[in-house]
């Protein structure tokens, strides 16, 4: 049986069925255009579509979706349509797709994964995971388990949503080069550790692939800071294992 992992971004919908025992896709990531508007009903058709290039979802199905979710409805829409506010995501895709869907915030699925299978792996202090991409995502671990849709990347930063000045895509919209745009994270940084005191941030998103670029330019921040092990992969990987821990299946069998 697979279970399948699907990460619902601001810019692009891509998922992949997912190897549990590994931590990694069993098959190459596909990827769709996230639609806009991105109503509910657009985005379950774009999820479907990513499905059905694997031959549909023959297995649990986990979701990770760009805000605030409780108990699979979710409660807030940053950078996707305002009619998700409020809707019952995992019955609305679980019925598209057919299959049982778990559904969960999108940064508390990439840290899931971090945290078993990546950069986190086996650090017991309090972990922040970033994600840096159409927003800001984030995960808080403590003891190893997760504070979910803590939503730091709405932290106020210079009268400002924070992700409006730090994230990928102020970065491409602003046309920023790597230093002025890693001052801006730096800053943001400094002002989630002040705020969390963690050991370590983990930044994840589709900028960790060129994490070289601008890590190294961040100065004063206390905490250790590394790039994400699995990368853009991690939102795929950790929605799936909360869809494979809903349903109980094993990690061999998956």
């Amino acid at each position: 049986m697979n279970v399948f992992g699907v990460d619902i971004g601001g810019s692009g919908i891509k998922g992949a069925p997912v190897d549990l025992a590994r931590g990694e896709p069993a098959a190459e990531r596909f990827k769709v255009l996230t639609p806009h508007p991105a109503t509910p009903e657009a985005v379950a058709d774009g999820v479907a579509e990513v499905l059905r290039h694997f031959g549909g979802a023959t297995g649990p199905v986990g979701a990770a979706f760009p805000g605030v979710v409780v108990d699979g409805t979710t409660r807030t829409a940053a950078n996707v349509d305002k009619r998700w506010i409020g809707t019952d995501a995992a019955g609305l895709l679980g019925e598209r797709l057919g299959a049982p869907v778990t559904v969960l915030n999108d940064a508390d699925a990439a840290g899931l994964a971090e945290m078993s299978f990546g950069a986190g792996r086996g650090r017991k202090g309090t972990v922040v995971v970033l994600t840096f991409g159409t927003g800001i995502g984030s995960a808080v671990f403590t003891g190893g388990r997760l504070v979910p849709n803590t939503e730091l990347g709405h932290l106020e930063l210079k009268g400002h949503d924070a992700e409006t000045r730090a994230s990928s895509r102020a970065k491409e919209d602003g046309g920023l080069t790597w230093d002025r745009w890693a001052r801006r994270v730096q800053k943001y940084l400094a002002h989630v550790e002040m705020l969390f005191s963690p050991e370590l941030f983990v930044i994840g998103g589709g900028v960790s692939r060129k994490a070289d670029r601008f890590l190294p330019l961040i100065e004063g921040i206390s905490a250790e800071i590394v790039p994400a092990a699995l990368e853009n992969n991690a939102g795929i990987v950790g929605a799936a294992m909360a869809a494979s821990a809903a349903g109980a299946v094993p990690a061999a069998a998956a």
